[in-house]
């Protein structure tokens, strides 16, 4: 091959790939005061993870960001705050009953990232924790 075509070969092969950039940030603040008996803490640190793995890229956190950079993804669906928090309720679901039509709030919420970064392989994963208070 040429070096035009390793060019273009190298170059198809760099804008091909995927990325994937999230974070959960809240724009809105609700003031609650707990100094009255009207509420129970639930449950303490139930946990919520999700992950994705990509080949020839890199993966890397910000503190409350996680992002990759990669050709492809190979495991996972990419969604990985939406899915830490899906499986941060099904877990709270399991061990406490349904949620609806009850008044929970979520306290010390807390984001962690646990990054795999090889040559040819990256996996990136999330944790969600936090406490759940219920209102009565």
């Amino acid at each position: 091959m040429n070096t035009t075509k390793w060019a273009v070969v190298l170059t198809s092969i760099l804008f091909a790939g995927c990325s994937n950039t999230g974070a959960f940030l809240s724009g809105n603040q609700t003031v609650v005061n707990l100094n009255e008996g009207n509420y129970s803490i639930n449950e303490t640190n139930i946990t919520g993870e999700s992950e994705a793995a990509y080949i020839f890229g890199v993966s890397y956190s910000t503190g409350f960001m996680a992002s990759s950079f990669a050709i492809a993804r190979v495991e996972g669906s990419g969604r990985l705050y939406a899915e830490a928090f899906e499986d941060f309720w099904e877990n709270y679901e399991s061990a406490n009953g349904p949620v609806s039509n009850r008044r929970l709030a979520l306290a010390n919420v807390r984001y962690d990232t646990d990054i795999l970064n090889l040559f040819f392989y990256s996996k990136v994963k999330i944790i969600v924790r936090a406490d759940v208070i219920e209102f009565d």
